[in-house]
């Protein structure tokens, strides 16, 4: 799989880092529907 370094994330706290502080790292990425109504207890899970 190839990667593009030059992306950037944004984390929960509002900065941006970079892919490259991950590179050689084992990175695992969830991508959740948050906010669909069906997932309450996101809510204490942030917390």
């Amino acid at each position: 799989m190839k990667i593009d370094y030059a992306t950037k994330l944004i984390r929960i706290s509002g900065e941006t880092i970079e892919m490259t502080f991950f590179k050689g790292k084992v990175l695992l990425i969830v991508n959740t529907a948050s906010r669909c109504g069906y997932t309450p207890q996101y809510a204490g899970l942030q917390r």
